[in-house]
């Protein structure tokens, strides 16, 4: 029995192989709701707690604009971090949107 093996050329080969083309991860908002039950200090304390590196001035800016224009984006970065970022903070009675794909 005989056994036959395709051989490419150099050229055939190039053309068949493909380019990786290499993309980043999404990155993932964790977005706090205002509502009409928690207190700016509970909502700033939640902020300094649960997300890394959150300053005292900044847990509180973010707290303000929670309640003047709704919402706000608190922390943005790869999934499982924002999976758990937000688990801490809707357990701890903070309402909070669903995470948003940047």
């Amino acid at each position: 029995m005989a056994i036959f093996a395709a051989v490419q050329t150099p050229e055939k080969v190039k053309d068949t192989v493909r380019e990786i083309v290499r993309k980043p991860y999404p990155k993932y908002k964790v977005i706090v709701l205002n509502d009409d039950f928690n207190t700016f200090e509970h909502v700033s304390e939640c902020l300094m707690k649960y997300i890394p590196n959150m300053t005292d001035d900044l847990a509180w800016e973010l707290t303000n604009q929670i309640h003047f224009e709704g919402l706000a984006i608190v922390w943005v970065g790869p999934m499982e971090q924002a999976e758990l970022y937000h688990a801490q903070l809707k357990q701890s009675g903070l309402t909070m949107a669903p995470l948003e794909a940047e």
